[in-house]
């Protein structure tokens, strides 16, 4: 698309028994799952950073499997955002950066910071907090995005402490989550999380369609016009990069979903 960003497509994880014989042929190895699963998708979530730590040889082994162009996102280590003062997780973000997604290269997208649902916005603190996310790491840029559940970050004065630091704010499509659809960063991220494995492509065609339609507004620079900011100050309009994950119990038709987004906006 000419004046416009990159938008990319995805899933979280890619080991998944379920999508054995549905995602995945049958009978492909396991040790071949990646392989098959970013070659069909632009984008993965890791979503095993959050519970656990990995060693560099397993993030090379990872971006070794996949396809120029390719992009992991990366969900920051738990013990990072699940503290009662955030401004004091220093040691635990050093320690998530520092187990080695380094290795993932040119591979590497977008952090997602995710927040327990009882956190609650205290501005001071999560200016503390975002001010401990550095923007390189041992050379390489790094962006980052942060995950709201609680509705009392339906506020302009967080949007403007996102903005001011280029960190973007999850666009979360849940009912019990805030919809912040405000641009805060050179970059969208979204998680598409009311998909349902009783429909074949996870979503009804009606509902990818709107979603890629919004998608491609993003990419362009612009704020979906049927979505409502929480501060209209905004960005200026420029092409940004868009990235998008569905995630939903269950998940078996995910993927399903994830490639018939790229069909609508790589096709």
């Amino acid at each position: 698309m000419a004046g416009a960003g990159r938008i990319r497509a995805g899933i979280g994880g890619w080991t998944f028994e379920p999508w054995r014989g549905v995602f995945y042929p049958k009978g492909l190895k396991q040790a071949e799952e990646l392989a098959y699963a970013s070659r069909q998708l632009t984008a993965i979530e890791i979503n095993g950073t959050y519970y656990s730590s990995f060693k560099p040889e397993s993030f090379a082994k990872w971006a070794a499997a996949t396809p120029d162009g390719f992009k992991f996102a990366v969900k920051a280590s738990r013990f990072s955002t699940n503290r009662k003062i955030l401004a004091d997780g220093a040691p635990s973000i050093a320690i998530f950066l520092g187990q080695g997604i380094v290795e993932l290269g040119d591979r590497l997208g977008p952090i997602l910071w995710q927040f327990m649902p009882t956190k609650t916005f205290d501005y001071d603190d999560f200016a503390g907090f975002l001010d401990l996310l550095p923007a390189r790491l041992e050379g390489l840029a790094l962006q980052h995005c942060v995950e709201v559940r609680h509705a009392s970050f339906a506020d302009a004065r967080f949007v403007g402490l996102c903005r001011d630091r280029d960190v973007a704010i999850c666009l979360s499509e849940n009912e019990n989550y805030p919809m912040i659809p405000d641009v805060t960063a050179d970059f969208v991220y979204a998680r598409l999380l009311k998909g349902s494995d009783a429909i074949e492509t996870g979503y009804p065609p009606a509902d990818l369609d709107l979603w890629a339609q919004r998608f491609a507004a993003y990419a362009a620079g612009e704020v979906p016009h049927d979505l409502t900011p929480i501060d209209r100050t905004g960005l200026p309009p420029e092409p940004r990069d868009a990235f998008v994950f569905f995630i939903h119990q269950g998940k078996v038709r995910a993927p399903a979903a994830a490639m018939e987004m790229v069909t609508r906006v790589d096709g």
